[in-house]
């Protein structure tokens, strides 16, 4: 179910009222029998307020867009983790994930690395496997990330299958050449520039330390 616009009303409210106030003073104007100078002027004065009111409204829905519309993302709520990861890198996803989850537009996060889903958290889809598609191969090669503000609009949508059926907006951030971060929103054009230096940060701590994993230990 989309969530409503709490500010749509606001934004009407200017249109509404001066539609009203100037169809009162054409009402007024076509009643009066006579109509004295000082009637006149007000009416004047009245329509040019009538007018500023519209285009105030009409200026309101260009400065103040409407919310993109969020919907309930299909799937269960869950936190997957792979069992087989040392305690430090399961702290740090968890840690990570729930930044992810509470701070940014996110209801899904995802990380795939080194061929293997290390964690699924937030809305789940009953998919739990990650077969990489295009759009992921070209992040991981080209080291950059991907956010496609409008899910819906992107045929590549369909590799994402492991994120759930509606899911609105995404991003795929590269963690290293070895994995992605992968976070699914309810809502399109729902990731800021601020969330997406966040998400960045984020992904380069995660890189770094899951980097270790591949490193033979020294003796």
């Amino acid at each position: 179910m989309a969530k409503p616009d709490q500010n749509q009303v606001l934004r009407q409210l200017p249109i509404v009222v001066g539609a009203v106030g100037g169809t009162l003073l054409f009402l007024n104007r076509i009643a009066t029998p006579e109509l004295s100078a000082a009637q006149s002027r007000a009416d004047a004065l009245g329509v040019i307020l009538s007018a500023i009111l519209i285009l105030t409204g009409l200026l309101w829905q260009r400065i103040q867009p409407k919310l993109p519309e969020s919907v309930e993302l299909v799937g269960e709520q869950g936190f997957d983790l792979a069992e087989d990861l040392p305690e430090a890198i399961q702290t740090e996803l968890a840690w990570a994930s729930h930044l992810l989850l509470t701070n940014t537009a996110s209801r899904s996060v995802l990380v795939y690395y080194d061929e293997q889903v290390l964690l699924r958290r937030g809305v789940l889809s009953p998919k739990k496997t990650v077969t990489p598609g295009v759009i992921v191969k070209r992040v991981l090669q080209k080291g950059s990330p991907v956010y496609l503000v409008n899910l819906a609009l992107y045929p590549g949508r369909i590799e994402f299958d492991y994120l759930p059926e509606n899911t609105q907006g995404l991003i795929c951030q590269p963690l290293g050449n070895k994995g992605v971060l992968v976070l699914g929103a309810n809502a399109p054009r729902s990731y800021t520039q601020q969330d997406e230096a966040w998400i960045s940060g984020i992904a380069e701590k995660l890189a770094n330390s899951l980097a270790s994993l591949s490193q033979p230990e020294t003796v």
